[in-house]
């Protein structure tokens, strides 16, 4: 029986440091077994797997990792591969590349290599992505979208995601892009109620029902949980949305939040007591 407390998730908005002080890398690395780590590299969203396999391969060997594979499925019958299969019943960490998030899904999503990632999550190894691999976290994801633009329905488009975490909406290069707009669009069109956005070089570090922010950028969080009213119903696709009685929280590195309560965790101090000051 899955465990939820075991659950762990490494959720990068882009472009993460891969030279110098592997923040984010080495996190992935370290709750992956350190020296003993056993990394597989998911290439299904890039169209050049080997090149941002191997820059990924060079990154986690110089970190200790002791075993580093790709995994490069370009089409559904390799997911189907026994060399794949076993490569992920071995693996202590899995980490989805950057690309088109439409690729992975369209590849992968529900075939055997699929269910065997989400076994071995629900058995507790850690999965990563960044960017595409961070989008595809939610069961419902967003293909793709216009930034730097006011809320309104015709701006995003969903698809199914992989369904690490459900009942959320991520975005990623998300300050660095302005995406704020699509992130809500995103969020008024389906029954999730928290929305996150992740800045590059910054990640949300999952384990079961929390999240820590590591890097040097912020996340975003949109709490439609108290949502006194939005227009979506009302209005045609290319008119603005409204969207009121949301809950805005901005945090950096070494803040969490409680994914069942909806709260930042602020070092035990009452959320209430802090706002007072």
């Amino acid at each position: 029986m899955e465990n939820e407390s075991q659950r762990q998730l490494l959720i990068i908005g882009g472009a993460e440091d891969k030279e110098y002080d592997y923040i984010i890398l080495r996190e992935f690395v370290r709750r992956a077994g350190g020296t003993k780590a056993q990394i597989v590299i998911m290439t299904a969203a890039t169209e050049l797997p080997r090149e941002v396999g191997e820059n990924y391969i060079r990154v986690f060997e110089r970190l200790g990792a002791e075993s580093v594979r790709i995994i490069d499925t370009e089409s559904r019958e390799d997911a189907s591969s026994s060399t794949a299969l076993a490569a992920i019943h071995e693996a202590t960490g899995i980490f989805f590349t950057g690309g088109d998030q439409a690729r992975i899904t369209s590849i992968l999503k529900d075939t055997e290599l699929d269910r065997a990632i989400h076994e071995r999550y629900a058995e507790g190894v850690i999965i990563a992505g960044t960017s595409a691999g961070a989008a595809v976290m939610p069961d419902v994801m967003i293909v793709e979208g216009e930034s730097q633009t006011n809320p309104r329905i015709n701006i995003v488009e969903l698809g199914p995601g992989m369904g690490f975490l459900p009942g959320v909406v991520i975005d990623q290069h998300f300050s660095q892009r302005g995406r704020l707009g699509r992130l809500i669009s995103a969020l008024a069109q389906q029954p999730a109620i928290l929305g996150f956005g992740i800045d590059e070089n910054t990640a949300m570090v999952v384990t079961g029902n929390q999240f820590e922010v590591i890097g040097e950028g912020v996340i975003t969080v949109v709490d439609e949980s108290e949502l006194v009213h939005n227009n979506a119903d009302e209005i045609l696709r290319d008119e603005p949305l409204a969207f009121c009685g949301a809950k805005l929280h901005i945090l950096p590195h070494g803040y969490k939040f409680d994914l069942k309560t909806h709260k930042p965790i602020l070092d035990g101090r009452s959320l209430v007591t802090s706002v007072e000051k």
